[in-house]
């Protein structure tokens, strides 16, 4: 995810990193052709006249931004949740840490504060990596034992199996008499805001915008933006190229921004930095527990971190 200061109005004009510019440069270049070529020819094709006009293309271009316009929020609300999401799970993985620490006793036989913290945060990467499809293996074996690793190879659900694993430990703690039952049960709760924010992060993965409306979409602008040099050269003559490109790519923009938005566990540029969260999560976690940090990462104006 691009993450940039805001700029003054003239820099904003020529920003390149964090604009969808560079992805739809081939159609502009299609477009520029396509009006060129209605200028040079008059509006015709094959000597035939295209019987256009600009008088019905405002009200169908009207109709397309509001069409954008709808599409483009209930892309923007999947990502909102999903931010939203892994918000959460900051929160519950802190409090967890906190209430571990402070309420369970040293490490013993019965219970290990460091292992849970250390399964808490390879929980993090674990759902990072099934929310992209990477492997999760050399990041989960900085905080697992042979063991855990051994016990997980071959698993589709592993953060939920870190999250099974950090009950079982509660539960044995419950056992051993190692904390009041009512206690324990807030560490479970805790627990239980993990396994939601699980569910919510592969409902979102796994339910994508109903693909005909995205084609319907896709179609309604590529048809209205090749369509619309024919309905201006008459009126605009050479201006044509220039109003012709400057609407498409506005359309077009809107299309691509709302088609990286609406996965926002993607590695696009201006998907969720989920990689950079999740190391957040990790900075946290381990200074409360009073250990080493691995670097921040920092996103800059040269490049994103996802």
């Amino acid at each position: 995810m691009i993450v940039r200061p805001t700029g003054n109005w003239l820099r904003m004009l020529f920003v390149w990193d964090g604009s969808v510019l560079k992805s739809i440069v081939p159609q502009l270049l299609l477009m520029l052709a396509i009006s060129s070529l209605a200028v040079m020819t008059g509006g015709r094709i094959d000597g035939v006249k295209i019987p256009l006009d600009t008088a019905p293309f405002p009200l169908v271009g009207v109709s397309l931004a509001i069409f954008l316009g709808f599409r483009n929020n209930a892309a923007y609300a999947r990502f909102v949740e999903a931010r939203q999401i892994w918000g959460r799970i900051l929160v519950a993985a802190r409090s967890l840490t906190s209430q571990a620490l402070s309420y369970l006793p040293q490490e013993d036989e019965g219970f290990a504060r460091q292992l849970f913290v250390r399964r808490l945060i390879a929980f993090a990467y674990a759902l990072t990596h099934q929310l992209r499809g990477t492997d999760p293996k050399p990041d989960l074996a900085r905080y697992l034992n042979e063991e855990d690793m051994a016990q997980l190879s071959g698993l589709d659900y592993i953060p939920v199996a870190l999250l099974d694993r950090l009950r079982l430990m509660l539960a044995r703690a419950a056992r051993r008499g190692q904390g009041p039952e009512q206690m324990l049960w807030m560490l479970d709760a805790q627990v239980a805001e993990l396994a939601a924010a699980v569910g919510g992060c592969e409902r979102i993965s796994n339910t994508p915008i109903p693909y005909p409306y995205g084609v319907l979409v896709h179609r309604t602008v590529y048809l209205y933006c090749f369509l619309l040099p024919f309905g201006l050269v008459d009126a605009i003559g050479l201006a044509t190229p220039l109003i012709s490109v400057f609407v498409a790519y506005t359309l077009f923009a809107l299309e691509a921004i709302a088609q990286e938005i609406s996965e926002p566990f993607g590695t696009e540029p201006n998907c969720l930095a989920l990689h950079a969260m999740t190391r957040n999560i990790e900075r946290s976690l381990l200074e409360q527990c009073g250990q080493a940090k691995p670097e921040q990462l920092v996103p800059c104006s040269r490049y994103y971190i996802n």
